[in-house]
């Protein structure tokens, strides 16, 4: 009996795996729509609200941003395609613990953003520096990231304060603006959430494209000039080769012209020259003064000599 009830609740329990399906998981639009993931279930709706966690590397292919880590909500599924929004970013334990220092202080700072398009967004900045900080600089430097976060809010919508973050926009207008109060050494966006997501659809704004010139409007332009050389070559009257011999001999009378130039050229070298000669001739007569004047020397020195001894002589007697 209890073998027939075994092989009866085997047939009745079936493979789960069987019935469960492969769904790919996208990214929004703002993040060019990446696959993020893919995910087994039995049913779509049970994958709705489900949150995943990715590093901007695996959707960039950026080394540089391994420390931003991302989360997607899925709300919404259309065949085998799970469709997802932003709701958040934080930065890695590790990376906040190198920017952190002894000696050094910290300025945090929440703050609650209002976009253009209805959306709420909660930023986590802080601010690092080189020495300890008081309490009234803190003060400043906090005053500084809410203006310039207030700002950036009004003027743009929720995916463009995103990728502003992201790419450290924000950071750097907070460092430069910080600047005058008081000399921070960085500046990072460490945690944001969306606590209401946008009421308004808002297209983003595209960047101008540059207008390219068709290539075939050059190449038209191209085989005219081969027919104005050809006309040229081949001239039926005589009047026009009167003009063509004419038009050759200007450029040879142009470069007759451009080598006596060049031949004219070195006389200043030699008129350089002429006068170097001049000088070192002029500076001889100057050593020959400095002679003269040692052999007056030595003259007045032998002259006053025999004078001495002359008197020396004079009183002997």
């Amino acid at each position: 009996m209890a073998k027939a009830r075994s092989r009866t609740t085997a047939r009745k329990l079936k493979d789960k795996w069987k019935s469960k399906n492969w769904y790919n998981i996208q990214a929004p639009p703002s993040f060019d729509n990446v696959t993020i993931a893919d995910t087994l279930t039995d049913a779509p709706d049970n994958l709705i609200n489900r949150v995943t966690e990715v590093s901007l590397q695996d959707l960039t292919n950026d080394f540089r941003k391994s420390h931003l880590k991302l989360f997607f909500k899925i709300n919404k599924i259309e065949d085998t395609v799970a469709h997802t929004q932003f709701t958040g970013h934080t930065l890695t334990s590790d990376y906040l613990r190198r920017l952190v220092r002894r000696r050094r202080s910290k300025i945090d700072g929440v703050y609650d953003v209002n976009t253009r398009d209805g959306a709420i967004l909660r930023v986590k900045p802080f601010a690092t520096t080189d020495k300890r900080v008081q309490n009234s600089q803190k003060k400043l430097v906090r005053d500084v990231m809410k203006k310039t976060f207030t700002k950036q809010g009004e003027s743009s919508t929720l995916s463009e304060l995103v990728k502003s973050i992201i790419d450290g926009k924000i950071g750097r207008d907070i460092y430069q603006n910080c600047k005058k109060l008081y000399p921070v050494k960085r500046v990072e966006i460490y945690r944001t959430e969306v606590l209401q997501q946008p009421t308004v659809m808002i297209p983003d704004k595209k960047p101008k494209k540059k207008e390219e010139k068709p290539e075939t409007e050059e190449k038209k332009e191209k085989p005219k000039k081969k027919k104005e050389t050809e006309e040229l070559k081949e001239p039926e009257t005589k009047e026009e080769i009167k003009e063509i011999k004419t038009e050759e001999e200007k450029p040879e009378k142009a470069d007759k012209k451009t080598d006596e130039k060049k031949e004219i050229k070195p006389k200043p070298k030699e008129e350089k020259k002429a006068k170097k000669t001049t000088k070192k001739t002029v500076k001889k007569p100057k050593k020959s003064t400095s002679k003269k004047t040692t052999t007056k020397k030595t003259t007045s020195k032998t002259t006053s000599k025999k004078k001495t001894t002359t008197k020396k002589k004079a009183t002997k007697k």
